[in-house]
């Protein structure tokens, strides 16, 4: 058996639990520079606020209703996910983080505990000590709990936790789930399955094998395995290592300087590198990317690619900033409103799986510790460029914009909550 815990509109939780006030008011929380919402309150949903709706468009509405907005806080974030998933892993022998706000619980060995009991049990314990709200599906494949947990939030989110035990049940649960709802069910396939007669995952449970596998071939009787309740996607106790590793942002306002975007540039080809370090590999070769603002109707537009090869497959920081400065030279023209520059380090492979270069020297024994006393400084202080590539500048004029940003209450010590 399997459980999928999937916390309550995640973000907005986060927010509330240092800003107890606004347990019952429309929360929303905001894309990258303040773009869009993409977390939302149900007493903001309630109102009208869609899913990825620009802030500048729903103004008039969050001075009518009074709706809190906050800036994407990830630090905060991403510290009170930590604490939600090092709970859930009490409970559990095994725990699969899915993401930043959900994780399958493995229930296998676990063939004593009334399930039901246990998931009432988990929601409330993280509620208790962390203090997110979350849902919880039980069932005998991801998939299957996956849809019991959005059953969970749909139709019983007093209760928060569905676990179908009978077939009655079961094909409640099937009945209601659209296909377009189905985990792994894009929009391509969604649109054929209707098409074809299969409107729930009722219908696609009792699909022709034959059929599925020409018409969804191995994908598809994978999932239809899973919603027969026979797994058939397997477990990943330890994160696959990414085969390219991308840092881009769109800047907080229009940069025209090539310095100023070098800087940008320069800040996120570290991090490319600091993760690469973190995953234990190197790149051969470094893509930088530069555009304009598509939208702006009224600005001229660029937007150009380059791909880098590396001298020798490297995660050294130094390495990798100089190459994509030395791109940003190459494709950088004057006379544009630049809004977004990004690097990607591609060609991974392993850090002890380097060829050598006929030429030059190949000792990066030094380099290498350099790179780890960086990395262990930035890390104590909690601060990612308190060490930091004197190209990467102090000024980030780049920086996005986070007009309501909250406080990092649990990472800052400046900024922990006073209690009077």
């Amino acid at each position: 058996m399997y459980a999928l815990v999937d916390c309550n509109n995640f973000y907005v939780s986060c927010e509330r639990l240092f800003n107890p006030q606004w347990e019952k008011k429309p929360v929303i929380v905001l894309s990258n520079n303040d773009g869009c919402a993409v977390a939302r309150s149900e007493e903001a949903k309630a109102i009208g606020i869609k899913m990825g709706a620009p802030e500048f468009m729903i103004k008039d509405m969050i001075r009518e209703h009074g709706i809190v907005v906050r800036s994407s806080n990830y630090t905060l974030y991403g510290d009170i996910s930590g604490r939600v998933m090092r709970t859930l892993s009490t409970f559990v022998p095994r725990i699969e983080l899915y993401s930043i706000d959900e994780a399958f619980l493995d229930l296998h060995d676990m063939p004593h505990y009334d399930l039901q009991q246990l998931a009432l049990k988990i929601k409330r314990v993280v509620g208790q000590c962390v203090g997110i709200p979350v849902s919880i599906g039980v069932a005998p494949t991801k998939t299957l709990a996956k849809m019991a947990n959005r059953y969970a939030k749909k139709n019983m989110r007093d209760i928060g936790v569905f676990y179908p035990q009978t077939e009655e049940q079961m094909y409640a649960m099937l009945q209601f789930t659209a296909v377009e709802d189905i985990w792994g069910v894009g929009g391509q396939y969604a649109a054929m399955l209707r098409s074809n007669g299969f409107n729930t995952a009722a219908d696609l449970r009792n699909a022709p094998d034959d059929w599925i596998r020409q018409h969804m071939t191995v994908v598809g009787e994978r999932l239809l395995s899973e919603l027969r309740g026979i797994a058939a996607i397997e477990w990943e106790f330890e994160t696959p290592k990414k085969k390219n590793i991308c840092t881009s942002r769109s800047f907080g306002k229009l940069l025209t300087e090539k310095k100023d975007i070098r800087e940008a540039l320069s800040t996120y080809a570290s991090r490319c590198a600091e993760k690469l370090r973190k995953q234990d590999s190197c790149c051969k070769t470094v893509h930088v990317f530069l555009h304009t603002n598509g939208f702006r109707t009224q600005d001229k537009q660029y937007s150009v690619a380059i791909d880098i090869k590396v001298e020798r497959a490297t995660n050294d920081t130094g390495t990798i900033v100089k190459y994509a400065s030395k791109a940003l030279d190459i494709i950088f023209k004057e006379g544009f409103n630049y809004v977004k520059c990004g690097c990607i380090v591609m060609d991974l492979v392993p850090a002890d799986c380097i060829q050598n270069t006929l030429f030059g020297s190949n000792d990066n024994t030094k380099r290498k510790k350099l790179m780890k006393a960086v990395d262990g400084i930035n890390k104590a202080t909690g601060v990612k460029d308190t060490v930091r590539m004197a190209v990467q500048g102090f000024s980030k004029v780049y920086a996005m914009r986070c007009d309501y940003l909250s406080k990092r209450f649990t990472t800052n010590i400046n900024e922990i909550k006073l209690i009077k």
